[in-house]
């Protein structure tokens, strides 16, 4: 499964009822108060234990998860970090 996919999925049961129309890659969720800061922490612990990386204090911001696509770019960097590709 791809992050996308996971991360649509997750948020879609998470906060929306399971109800994924109109939940794309682009949506800014946090614009629409799909998710809060509180939930942000949620998904850093899904995150983690999905992909196994590590999300530093530093990382949760919300330019970090304005979006899927912000959050997946935010995995792809840190796995990369964390394999020490740079």
């Amino acid at each position: 499964m791809t992050a996308e996919r996971f991360l649509i999925g997750y948020i879609a049961d998470a906060w929306m009822g399971g109800d994924a129309d109109g939940l794309r890659a682009d949506t800014p969720i946090i614009e629409l108060n799909i998710i809060d800061s509180a939930a942000i922490f949620d998904l850093v612990h899904s995150l983690q234990g999905e992909f196994g990386v590590t999300v530093p204090l530093r990382e949760i911001t919300p330019t970090n998860f304005e979006s899927v696509n912000a959050i997946v770019a935010m995995v792809d960097r840190l796995e990369k970090e964390e394999k020490g590709v740079r």
